[in-house]
């Protein structure tokens, strides 16, 4: 039995915490946010597993806490992380922003010293798509090209880290180096529908988890679809779902003397999917679930999914959830 605190209550949170009180092992979810009413009503709905609690920035967290899912923009889930590294507590969190994955990579020693997990990008891209890149590779005898693009947000949080990702220089990994392509050509993405082709352009984001992973990729993408156009917001406005999403993840590399590609990929809610990746990475951290010892991987320090999970398991669980993955057929990524 464990004890999850829940940090974020928009449409991610909102998700995450459901899937978290209805996983067998979680006994007790504190949900904590900004808008404390608003965490109220989330715990209220949930039943007797969860509990509201205050978390303000200076505030202890909670004892007893078994791991920490956070679903918070960026600057304020690196700083939840550093806490939780603090006080030893493992921490899964849907940070996908370049700079606080950089952020996150500075507190690597520190963590593996520690003995502390700290899993960022547990979302839909990164994510999900890193769990499928590393099913892709285990197919393969090795890999030398990972390509990602993914379309679709959730909520305001998610909005606005795409729109910093779109204006932020694109990079990509090229022959053991850092390429920098300031002006980002976007490319046509074909997903199936509902989502259909959409335009999308290479971003920084999540790759340095994905090299980080497979040390001995030849070349790495990001493509991120364009976000919606602003909305009016006002206080207290809840977290909003903006729709479908889509990831689709091209694998290319060698199985004996043939070259070969594997293209996965997944369509649905793109903050029930962020949610309940999120949920079943911060169970699996806290201990709750298997599959994520069952790969021969890192034990502390700050990784990706990709480094952390056992496809095949973590996927049905996904699956068994909702979530699903499937084989895609159409043009190449990048």
């Amino acid at each position: 039995m464990a004890t999850i605190l829940l940090a974020g209550t928009g449409a991610v949170g909102i998700r995450a915490a459901r899937q978290l009180a209805d996983t067998p092992g979680v006994d007790a979810l504190l949900i904590a946010g900004r808008n404390s009413s608003r965490a109220d009503e989330i715990a209220d709905a949930l039943g007797n597993t969860a509990r509201a609690i205050a978390l303000r920035p200076d505030d202890p967290l909670p004892e007893g806490a078994d791991g920490i899912a956070a679903a918070l923009p960026a600057e304020a889930s690196v700083a939840l992380a550093r806490r939780a590294l603090e006080a030893g507590t493992p921490f899964a969190s849907t940070i996908d922003d370049g700079h606080a994955i950089d952020a996150l990579l500075d507190i690597d020693d520190a963590a593996r010293r520690a003995s502390v997990l700290v899993a960022p990008g547990c979302g839909l891209a990164p994510g999900l798509s890193d769990v499928l890149a590393r099913h892709a590779s285990d197919a393969l005898d090795s890999v030398d090209e990972i390509h990602v693009a993914r379309s679709g947000v959730a909520g305001p949080a998610c909005i606005a880290a795409a729109r910093r990702g779109h204006r932020a220089p694109a990079v990509e990994w090229r022959d053991g180096e850092w390429q920098e392509d300031k002006r980002g050509t976007g490319e046509l993405v074909w997903f199936p529908d509902p989502v259909g082709p959409r335009e999308c352009a290479p971003v920084a984001d999540g790759i340095a988890l994905l090299v980080r992973a497979f040390p001995g990729v030849r070349r790495a993408t990001v493509r991120l679809g364009e976000p919606p156009p602003r909305r009016p917001t006002w206080p207290g406005r809840p977290g909003v779902d903006e729709g479908w999403g889509a990831a689709r993840v091209e694998v290319w590399g060698w199985r004996g003397s043939a070259r070969e590609s594997m293209v996965y990929g997944v369509i649905d809610r793109t903050a029930v999917a962020a949610g309940t990746v999120l949920a079943v990475a911060a169970a699996r951290l806290a201990g709750i679930a298997t599959g994520l010892d069952a790969r021969d991987g890192p034990t502390s320090g700050m990784h990706g999914l990709a480094a952390l999970v056992e496809p095949v398991p973590f996927l049905a669980e996904l699956a068994r959830r909702g979530v699903k993955a499937a084989v895609f057929e159409g043009v190449r990524v990048a």
